[in-house]
């Protein structure tokens, strides 16, 4: 059985697709490849989240198609989708399509969606935060059937990460859908969703063992990393912006994830 104990720490990168042009996406990506990062993401945003509101960005799932062809190793994914932009279906769909184009190499990241801007200008009811749950919790059922139908089927069960710590509502659905769970927060906040997740887990009947958690992180590996690790945090992702993509904090991550893998 696969417990945090024996699951070997691994590295995100979270390429946010804004103030940048394509190219510099897609070299930043193919670096971050080659330093030996496990998993590139993205972000599923119409606009950038920080720096000039309405400044260069691209769309999310195109980007993933992309990426499928123009690396060969590291797994690839959205952190995360927002459900309320695409049809259940049609997500299940893009995913194992994205799944097949780069064999094998997908992760369905998945989440609620809460910016507004988005909503607002590109025409979504932005509703409540408690609605967009209740939306995903509706979706993720839709989506485990429609890749259960879908001919050719994935090449492989897609993992499924779902993003959030809110306690009633997330981590339940993350107790009955997801593969990884990936959140945010010192060590304090994390020890409290985890101890809340387990309960979710034993309320419907899941092993928690078998949910891979993970944490963005901003600083050093060396002052945040044990202290996750005792809390059964494996999964670390480093995020970084455009215009250019600064990758240094990446590779101290990287470093430190090989001293402790051994």
């Amino acid at each position: 059985m696969t417990t945090a104990a024996n699951r070997p720490i691994r590295i995100g990168f979270q390429l946010q697709p804004q103030h940048a042009d394509y190219d510099t996406i897609r070299r930043a990506a193919s670096e971050a490849e080659d330093l030996g990062v496990d998993m590139v993401f993205n972000w599923d945003h119409f606009y950038p989240l920080s720096g000039e509101p309405d400044g260069k960005h691209f769309e999310c799932w195109t980007m993933l198609g992309a990426w499928a062809e123009s690396t060969s190793r590291v797994e690839i994914g959205a952190l995360v989708t927002c459900n309320s932009y695409r049809n259940p279906e049609l997500v299940a769909d893009m995913a194992r399509t994205v799944d097949h184009i780069s064999g094998g190499r997908l992760i369905l990241g998945m989440g609620a969606g809460w910016f507004q801007k988005d909503y607002d200008e590109y025409g979504y009811e932005f509703g409540t935060a408690g609605g967009r749950l209740n939306d995903l919790a509706e979706a993720m059922p839709r989506i485990e059937q429609r890749l259960s139908k879908l001919n050719p089927p994935p090449t492989r069960d897609i993992p499924v990460l779902i993003g959030g710590g809110g306690e009633k509502k997330t981590l339940r659905i993350v107790a009955k859908h997801a593969d990884i769970w990936h959140s945010f927060g010192d060590p304090e906040v994390v020890a409290r969703k985890v101890r809340i997740l387990d309960q979710h887990c034993a309320d419907v009947g899941r092993d928690p063992a078998e949910i891979e958690r993970s944490i963005g992180v901003g600083g050093d590996p060396e002052d945040i990393g044990p202290t996750m690790l005792e809390l059964g945090v494996t999964m670390f992702t480093v995020g970084a912006g455009g215009p250019d993509f600064d990758l240094s904090r990446l590779r101290s991550w990287i470093a430190w994830r090989d001293k402790m893998n051994g």
